[in-house]
């Protein structure tokens, strides 16, 4: 029968007024900390950046052969194979070997268990491509190897741009993956992200090395200029530490030079090399290396053993900062390209708000006028209903601190459409079973017992449909998806609970009427 328990009416009230408040704390700055959450404005509606960034894999390619050909030595090496001429050429590694060990490396090469060239039996694929002409070899890396280098680098670059990305502060950004090589970074409310491009356009790859005065250093040297100045200086090629081995970086003050510097920690692993590498070498210069450009060569006057270091140079202090960040946050796999750029007026997402908003009380004010038409009392029980289920569904979507978007207002509207749809069902069945029943109260429960069955189902299906495009959309697709299916869920509460709580209130009262529908 249409009867609802003390704890029942409590616990829905509750759980309606919990949420309307919610809701509320968007339009109204209420003075307590019960509350911090705010529904965030996507890209298209308060305004921002719109950056498309580019991954250029040569650089990993070149690593990757570079790591092989030593690998090939190496092996080669074990098991008596001579090899010579080896050359990297045209993303290719070239060499030639003993005409009596042919046999020998292709079995090597071509070997399904070997890890010198795994093989994919999912993709019927080896990682490297091998061409063979007499004696003389070429590997490179075949079709497959490309994709899992390109997938392995993009899932990296994405995981670092949203380090970077969320170090800054910037509320809400949309990170997503674009193809095999690209990367889209949607930045709300950021008018000026010129900050931003410049950290994401640096690869923030640091190494530490030794300046050398000997061009016959055994580990090779380099040319490498400074960063802030015309200056160069001849670098050895060894490794001493890179950004691998950091825990930490900080900006600060030197208070002894009134300088901004950028403090750094080391893991264990690099406190050892830092303390042995500074321990052997006191009174030389230490190039602190970012992107191929030196930073600072300061002098090592007496072993650094703790850990910890400074990295000291022309900075402001929000240079430093940004340093700090991108060391923290890690370096890129390889460098980023910005390919196209778009900044969104905050006006043109006013209007779009603007519209959003007329679109929904154009709509809303037709439904609730259908209804009352229609239904007369229950009719205004549904519109109450309806209004309650937005204050819940924006409620709702507030708890969470989501991000509203235009697809998301139009996910709202469709809400408004279905909760309606319920309703209509509900008292549609009604008017039959009165037809069929002389007691009205049991006509009004077996009406809202019969169309449960068709309501649970299409909502159903509709909230199948909201999770499939979750799970496979991104970006604006995912914003109607959710607001789509918080509102069936709303939808479905408001309907048996609150509407019916009203409708049986109501029934009860007027139950000697000859007709209440």
């Amino acid at each position: 029968m249409l009867y609802f328990s003390k704890i029942k009416i409590i616990t829905v009230l509750i759980i309606t007024l919990v949420l309307i408040y919610f809701s509320l704390s968007n339009l109204f700055k209420f003075d307590d900390n019960f509350i911090k959450n705010k529904i965030n404005l996507g890209l298209d509606l308060q305004g921002g950046s719109y950056l498309l960034l580019e991954i250029d894999n040569q650089p990993i390619i070149s690593q990757t052969l570079q790591i092989k050909l030593i690998d090939l030595k190496k092996i080669f090496n074990d098991k008596s194979i001579k090899a010579k001429n080896f050359l990297i050429e045209n993303n290719k590694i070239f060499f030639e070997s003993d005409v009596s060990s042919v046999d020998q490396v292709r079995e090597i090469l071509e070997n399904k268990e070997s890890d010198i060239n795994p093989y994919f039996e999912k993709f019927k694929s080896y990682q490297y491509n091998v061409e063979n002409n007499n004696n003389y070899f070429s590997i490179y890396l075949s079709e497959y190897g490309i994709v899992l280098l390109n997938t392995s680098s993009l899932d990296q670059a994405v995981e670092i741009v949203r380090r970077r990305v969320d170090e800054t502060g910037t509320n809400e950004p949309n990170i997503l993956k674009r193809g095999n090589n690209r990367i889209l970074v949607e930045l709300p409310g950021l008018d000026d992200p010129a900050r931003i491009k410049s950290l994401l356009g640096k690869t923030a790859n640091l190494t530490f090395q030794f300046v050398s005065s000997n061009e016959n250093d055994s580990f090779g040297t380099e040319i490498l200029k400074f960063d802030n100045n015309l200056d160069q200086a001849i670098v050895s090629k060894r490794i001493i530490l890179n950004g691998d081995n950091l825990i930490d970086a900080k900006p600060r003050m030197d208070t002894q030079n009134n300088q901004t510097i950028v403090s750094f920690t080391l893991d264990r692993v690099g406190s050892k090399k830092f303390a042995k590498a500074t321990t052997e070498n006191v009174g030389k210069q230490l190039a602190i290396i970012l992107d191929g450009k030196i930073i600072s060569a300061p002098s090592i006057r007496e072993p650094i053993v703790g850990g910890s270091g400074q990295i000291s140079g022309d900075f402001t202090f929000q240079s430093a900062t940004d340093l700090a960040l991108l060391l923290r946050s890690g370096a890129l796999p390889a460098p980023m390209n910005i390919i196209e750029e778009r900044s969104v007026g905050p006006d043109l997402g006013k209007d779009s708000i603007k519209a959003g908003i007329i679109s929904l009380i154009v709509g809303f004010g037709l439904v609730v006028l259908f209804m009352f038409y229609k239904y007369r009392v229950f009719g205004l029980i549904a519109n109450l209903t309806l209004i309650t289920n937005l204050f819940l569904l924006t409620g709702i979507l507030t708890l969470f601190g989501a991000t509203l978007t235009l697809p998301g207002i139009a996910g709202i509207i469709l809400t408004v459409g279905m909760a309606v749809d319920a309703n209509v069902l509900i008292f549609e069945r009604i008017k039959e079973e009165i037809y069929n029943e002389n007691n009205q109260m049991v006509a009004f429960d077996n009406g809202y017992i019969k169309s449960r069955t068709a309501i649970i189902d299409a909502n159903i299906t509709t909230l199948i449909a909201a999770v499939i495009l979750f799970l496979m959309g991104s970006g604006p697709i995912k914003g109607f998806s959710v607001t789509l299916g918080i509102g069936i869920v709303t939808t479905l509460f408001s309907v048996y609970f609150i509407a019916r709580l009203l409708s049986s209130i109501y029934v009860k009262s007027n139950k000697d009427k000859e007709k209440i529908i």
